[in-house]
């Protein structure tokens, strides 16, 4: 089952996603891609991986600006899941 982490181990996740930052109970990360449909592409990636793992982040477009924001809402905090994510979406990005 799926459960909250503690503050410790939220900062401790953190460490392993250096472009993400907390706000309040999610987890957010701002990117800047080369033009609009380039963004539209990454956003279309992870909506495939957010499927696949049953897990959908909120996702703010902005001509060429991307903002991802996780949060494991039925729970009300982060997760592991949100943490998993995030580093799928950093892979996509990687990859750009």
């Amino acid at each position: 089952m799926t459960q909250l982490l503690n503050d410790s181990a939220v900062d401790q996740a953190l460490g392993t996603v250096p472009e993400w930052r907390r706000e309040d109970d999610t987890i957010v990360r701002t990117t800047e891609l080369p033009s609009f449909p380039a963004a539209i592409e990454v956003v279309d990636r992870v909506a495939e991986l957010a499927e696949e793992a049953d897990h959908h982040p909120d996702i703010d477009i902005r001509w060429r600006t991307l903002t991802f924001r996780l949060s494991t809402h039925y729970l009300g905090g982060l997760t592991e899941r949100d943490f998993a994510l995030a580093k799928q979406i950093d892979e996509v990005l990687a990859a750009r």
